[in-house]
């Protein structure tokens, strides 16, 4: 894949990620707890399908041989799932998707702690102003609708949990490569190669199936219901997450991070337009203090790297 097409195919992705909030306004009868159910079991009824096709016969040994860093990524992913369609259903797309994103700060954030990785100080700075956008819109709901506050306190699990996820594979790729360079019949490029995630996808979608289960009956959902979070289970959650796994492999992370920002504006795009949802005065500052610190700290990460290798030309 060329990088101009993994670009393409990136930009594919976060429109596919960003249609959950347009498409739940649109639900007739189902609840928070039925909603997430739904998306989640036909989720993991797509990557039970897929998943053999993807990766052979051999990925249910991986189950067994991925041991708790697999069974502990795989609940994150539930955390996630949970979360977020409990939040969506309580509070705006706007507020929810702006929370989301600051999972990247969050990840340098627990690195620095829990891995003792050092942080440049553009990576500080964008935390502090992205958490200042934070503060300004949740201090905003402290006199409004107590649905809304808990909605968005609910939505704060989803970038801690993807936060967490992150620094797990990060935690397991460095371990990868100690064992690779004290092994002479392992090569270096292996060593650097991150841990398959699709598994803990799998692993998630179906936790979070038997987590809301008992919380979704009765189910009340119509079968338009159904339909649409079948199309999210399979479109906005199976078919890009397989889409990333492919993209990651070419797109260097801090791109990936700068395209995944066109989540949160389609998906408040998409909810204005087709979902008569006004983000709010709050959520519009916060999210641009947010998506303006993410986006200048994956640029500046971009640029120094160039302009070391133009300085070296």
């Amino acid at each position: 894949m060329t990088h101009r097409n993994a670009v393409l195919l990136m930009l594919l992705i976060t429109t596919m990620w960003s249609s959950a909030g347009v498409v739940t306004r649109h639900l007739e009868a189902a609840q928070s707890f039925e909603v997430t159910f739904w998306r989640s079991a036909f989720n993991a009824l797509a990557l039970l399908i897929s998943l053999p096709l993807l990766r052979g016969r051999g990925v249910w040994r991986s189950f067994v041989t991925g041991g708790s860093p697999l069974w502990s990524r795989g609940i994150c992913w539930t955390f996630m799932y949970t979360a977020f369609m409990i939040a969506i259903m309580l509070t705006t797309v706007a507020q929810v998707l702006v929370t989301m994103a600051a999972a990247p700060l969050l990840a340098a954030l627990f690195s620095w702690v829990f891995l003792k990785h050092r942080l440049p100080a553009r990576t500080w700075g964008a935390i502090a102003v992205a958490g200042v956008g934070i503060a300004w819109m949740f201090g905003h709901q402290l006199d409004g609708s107590q649905t809304t506050l808990t909605g968005s306190l609910v939505a704060v699990l989803v970038p801690i949990a993807g936060a967490a996820n992150w620094t797990l594979m990060q935690w397991l790729s460095q371990r990868a490569q100690r064992q690779a360079e004290s092994a002479d019949d392992m090569r270096p490029h292996e060593a650097a190669e991150m841990p398959d995630m699709l598994p803990a996808v799998l692993i998630g979608a179906a936790l979070s199936c038997a987590v809301t289960l008992p919380m979704a009956v009765p189910f009340q959902a119509t079968g338009h219901d159904v339909g649409l979070l079948a199309l999210l289970g399979l479109f906005q959650l199976a078919v890009p997450c397989i889409l990333a796994v492919r993209v990651s492999a070419v797109l260097p992370a801090a791109e990936m991070s700068l395209l995944g920002l066109l989540e949160v504006v389609l998906g408040v795009i998409w909810a204005w337009l087709w979902g008569g949802e006004h983000p709010g005065s709050a959520a519009l500052v916060g999210g641009a203090l947010v998506i303006g610190a993410l986006a200048g700290n994956e640029l500046l990460a971009m640029w120094k790297p160039a302009a070391r290798g133009a300085r070296g030309a």
